[in-house]
């Protein structure tokens, strides 16, 4: 004969086969039926296996201890469950965070950022040589805080440093690569210095530019030193250094963008001659915390020198400065005290009217003599 188990609360008891016992359906029905208080409902032959698993049940009931359901095994997609939502919500947690660093992840537009779909510009490739043409109109966009460069041409130009590519060194007569290689990157620690390195744009003294120029220079110290100490329309430091005055400006963000091209030929000193056409695009705000945003742009053209230190009397490691010129668009023109006086759209100039002009300061395939005039008129910022 054989032996049945009956599983209650998770607990098991043997029982004979005395002829008494009834059905598993039959005893739920009673115990439903008692529950009701129907009489009809019970068995014929309530055994006392029924009152047995009653009074079970009631003790159970009186010590707290709840029973699982009727032969309900355990719920395998809860174990599933226990397993998989850890895992589950360290990974949404993940692309929460993912998100919140770059909105742009998601498709469209959902957290209203308001950012067309144009932000993302390819750089565009390291220019060689003087441009045949200006660059296209960019879409029409005000320049704001977070994006100081809408509506600019230059968006797609290098960050600051990134957009002087100095060219592959190679010897020019005598003059060996390694002199080349040396000269090349003078020029561009002078362009950096006077034209990017924060203390300078700040306004203060340019002292990584001028560490690079030749002491020995005739008067050529003398003359920037002079003009940084009390400039005016003779002795402008605006010729070589950008400069703002901190009490009227402020740059937005720490990016300047930059574009032009290095050449160099062998020099009239024993050494090799560098020529630099770069063009750099500052935006500014108001210092007074105005949220209004505009650019200026200054184009520098120069032409410098590494002698031969064994044939001339020069500091070695030092550049002759032989030639510089400089263009600025956006600038107040009669305002002559050795800082960029920005003009915003919103604010009427309040200095002569432009006389020159109307030009496009970005258009780097003109040459320098065609640039802009002393007071002109800018065609874009």
């Amino acid at each position: 004969m054989g032996r049945r188990l009956l599983v209650v609360g998770g607990s098991s008891e043997d029982s004979g086969n005395d002829g008494s016992s009834i059905s598993d359906e039959e005893l739920r029905a009673f115990l439903e039926g008692s529950e009701r208080g129907a009489a009809d409902a019970a068995p014929k032959e309530p055994s006392a296996r029924a009152r047995m698993v009653t009074e079970r049940l009631r003790q159970q009931d009186a010590r707290g201890a709840a029973p699982q359901p009727w032969r309900a095994g355990p719920d395998p997609a809860a174990g599933r469950r226990r397993k998989v939502w850890p895992f589950l919500g360290v990974a949404l947690a993940l692309c929460a965070l993912a998100v919140s660093l770059k909105p742009s992840l998601l498709p469209g537009d959902p957290l209203g950022s308001g950012q067309p779909k144009d932000v993302r510009v390819s750089p565009l490739p390291a220019e060689t040589a003087a441009p045949t043409a200006a660059p296209g109109r960019a879409p029409e966009e005000v320049p704001t805080l977070d994006r100081p460069f809408a509506g600019s041409p230059a968006l797609g130009w290098g960050d600051g440093e990134a957009g002087i590519v100095v060219p592959a060194a190679k010897a020019v007569g005598s003059v060996s690569k390694e002199r080349v290689g040396q000269a090349l990157r003078l020029t561009k620690k002078l362009l950096v210095g006077a034209n990017l390195d924060p203390a300078t744009l700040r306004g203060e003294r340019p002292e990584a530019a001028l560490a690079v120029l030749d002491p020995g220079q005739p008067h050529l110290l003398d003359d920037l030193n002079g003009s940084l100490r009390s400039p005016d329309e003779d002795h402008d430091p605006l010729s070589l250094f950008s400069r703002f005055d901190p009490d009227e400006v402020r740059l937005v963000g720490d990016v300047v963008k930059t574009r032009g091209h290095m050449t160099f030929t062998k020099g009239e000193y024993a050494g090799v001659a560098v020529h630099a056409d770069y063009t750099f695009v500052d935006p500014v705000s108001r210092a007074d915390g105005s949220t209004e945003v505009t650019r200026t742009i200054v184009r520098r053209v120069l032409h410098v020198e590494l002698p031969d230190p064994a044939k001339y009397d020069v500091a070695p490691g030092r550049l002759t400065l032989v030639e510089y010129n400089g263009d600025i668009g956006n600038d107040a023109c009669d305002v002559h005290d050795g800082f960029l006086h920005p003009v915003f759209p919103s604010t009427q100039s309040t200095g002569p009217s432009p006389t020159g002009p109307t030009e496009d300061p970005y258009d780097r395939s003109r040459s320098f003599e065609e640039s802009l005039s002393d007071c002109g008129t800018v065609s874009r910022i």
